[in-house]
């Protein structure tokens, strides 16, 4: 295992696999910080911080939390006293507020609806690049706030105010940096520091920096990081373009180049699972698809589109705690990650022979059914969720053979199909140049994006020796041609025949090798350079699956639009909609007001 990561991380630039190592140890929910980006501004990591975890060590006392058996837990007494020495603030007016010079002012106080409760933070941190009078700081922009809890409070625990408002500490801040329009905050209970990213109208993200890890020697990475995002230079002194606003909001621009490549891996992922099916349906002899591929081939491409579909599903519902959260036994022997563990593990261990090895798929069916029918074993309970998506009997060649003596007997003999294609898939659905992709991240076109990129093929059987030709549009799909009828063509006709069927025109270089072949061999050699190796590796026989775009899918191609871009055209169209149902007394419109509008948008067809 250990193995493998040092093998991966070698593919890695060297500072982003840095980032990528602490990351790993305090594992962010959602996007708070993306490692290329830090290394793009500049934020080289120091591994060997020793100063830095020294004066943290220096402010750190030690006290139990839990039962008086659970020993002494290290944390930090005082958030001042911390900021000071280890982040180095100086706490001036002209950068900060919440000291006696410069309380918090009015517009960082938010009160909440229907109480009488006021949320306002302890501390809050200016852009000092927005102060346009030296002298005077009104009118400043925020860039961070800082709130405070009792020493050990759990951060997430839902509790009732006095006001009788059930929130988390979490939640409560979440809530200030909605209201006030600031995009980051820190949270502090003595025992971990909380960095929370909550920018407008996009799902949050946070990670700990937990002071049991920071202070031990291999923790020197974490508290490295944490003042590296977290001290002053970053906050006020260094160029606007590194400092951590700018870096947050580069990560969450950097995440709309991974909804881009996440869509192509995807379509690669669709490709893997027709090669795992082509393999379980050679190993049964031709029984396994055998009706399907008869009469509605088009069924195999549906089902196989679900079962990507399922698993990204299935990711995205783990990360964002809809499965059971926590529950070890559905964490290790059921959940997608869970599995992809596992399969990694293997894969260090038997590279060569996870294409001979099988039950991955086996496992994957039986979480499908668990999210259908529901499922229930000591505290680990799942809602039976029902609908079309996991449902079973709607592509039944997915779970067993279409044999008469199979569901006579009540057995079934699942689709063989090889470990090796599951952990291909899953590999490409969860990693992106070295990265673990967080789904928690993802916004809802993301998915939308990734279900639009597998949409308009149709399922063909290969005539004769096909390859697959790379699209020229960027987000086109790759065409699949037989080899054998552009070898029957007059030469002088084969790069015509070749643009007819691929949109593709073909350099004067390929144009001469194709024209002067006159074996499978050479034609092949011929458009190497132009071969989409995810969808066709190599030359298929006779027979064999394959996916083929739809005209209108190959010659337009499919991509994700930013929110950049969509969100101003939304808020314009709907703005005189809503005001125009507002209250006599301004006051905002009735959810069922709202759910009545009627939209319509042409570019949906």
């Amino acid at each position: 295992m250990v193995g493998w990561v040092l093998i991966a991380m070698a593919k890695v630039d060297p500072n982003i696999a840095a980032h990528l190592e602490w990351i790993g140890f305090v594992k962010p929910t959602g996007l708070v910080v993306s490692p290329p980006t830090l290394v793009r501004a500049g934020a080289i990591l120091n591994r060997y911080d020793r100063d830095g975890q020294r004066l943290l060590r220096e402010c750190v006392e030690e006290r139990a939390f839990g039962p008086r058996d659970s020993g002494l837990e290290p944390y930090l007494p005082s958030f001042r006293i911390f900021a000071k020495t280890v982040l180095g603030w100086s706490f001036s007016p002209k950068a900060f507020a919440g000291t006696e010079e410069y309380p918090i002012p009015d517009e960082l106080k938010v009160q909440l609806p229907s109480s009488n409760t006021i949320i306002q933070p302890h501390y809050a941190i200016r852009e000092l690049d927005s102060i346009r009078n030296p002298t005077d700081y009104e009118g400043a922009k925020w860039q961070l706030l800082v709130r405070m809890v009792n020493i050990g409070e759990d951060l997430d625990r839902v509790t009732r105010t006095g006001s009788g408002i059930d929130a988390s500490p979490h939640g409560m801040l979440e809530r200030l940096l909605r209201e006030t329009g600031v995009t980051a905050g820190l949270l502090f209970n003595g025992t971990t520091i909380r960095v929370l990213s909550a920018p407008k109208r996009e799902s949050s993200g946070w990670l700990d920096f937990r002071v049991s890890d920071m202070v031990q020697t291999a923790g020197r990475p974490i508290s490295s990081a944490m003042r590296l995002l977290l001290g002053q230079p970053r906050l006020l002194t260094l160029p606007s373009q590194q400092r951590l606003s700018a870096l947050l909001g580069d990560s969450r621009r950097f995440q709309n180049e991974v909804s881009e490549k996440l869509a192509e891996q995807v379509l690669h992922a669709l490709y893997e699972l027709l090669r795992g099916f082509q393999a379980a349906h050679d190993a049964s002899n031709g029984e396994l698809l055998r009706e399907p591929l008869g009469s509605r081939p088009d069924d195999v491409y549906r089902a196989l589109l679900t079962v990507i579909l399922r698993i990204v599903f299935l990711l995205y519902a783990e990360e964002r705690d809809i499965l059971p959260h926590g529950d070890e036994t559905f964490s290790r022997y059921y959940s997608v990650a869970g599995l992809y563990e596992r399969l990694r593990e293997d894969a260090a261990w038997y590279p060569d022979t996870m294409d001979q090895r099988f039950g991955a798929w086996s496992q994957l069916l039986v979480l499908f059914r668990m999210i259908h029918d529901g499922a229930q074993s000591g505290e680990m309970a799942l809602l039976a969720r029902r609908g079309a998506l996991f449902d079973p009997e709607r592509f039944p060649f997915l779970e067993s053979l279409e044999r008469d003596y199979s569901r006579e007997s009540g057995r079934a003999e699942t689709p063989l199909v090889p470990d090796g294609t599951i952990y291909r898939v899953l590999e490409k659905l969860l990693m992106l140049n070295g990265e673990r992709i967080s789904y928690r991240a993802l916004e809802v076109e993301h998915i939308g994006s990734v279900y639009e990129t597998m949409m308009g093929f149709r399922l063909e059987t290969a005539s004769g020796c096909s390859i697959s030709i790379r699209a020229v549009r960027k987000h086109g799909a790759p065409t699949a041609i037989n080899l054998a009828e552009l070898l029957a063509q007059p030469a002088g006709r084969r790069p015509k025949w070749f643009r007819d069927q691929t949109d593709r025109q073909l350099s004067d270089k390929i144009s001469k090798a194709v024209r002067g072949a006159d074996t499978l061999a050479l034609i092949h050699a011929a458009l190497d350079s132009v071969v989409d190796t995810s969808a066709t590796p190599d030359l298929v026989s006779a027979g064999t699956m394959i996916l083929q775009p739809s005209e209108e899918r190959r010659r337009s191609g499919s991509h994700y639009t930013p929110r950049g871009l969509t969100a101003p055209i939304v808020t314009s169209a709907l703005r005189p909609l809503l005001d125009r149902i507002r209250g006599l007394n301004d006051e905002p419109p009735r959810p069922s007001q709202i759910l009545e509008l009627k939209i319509c948008d042409p570019a949906v067809g």
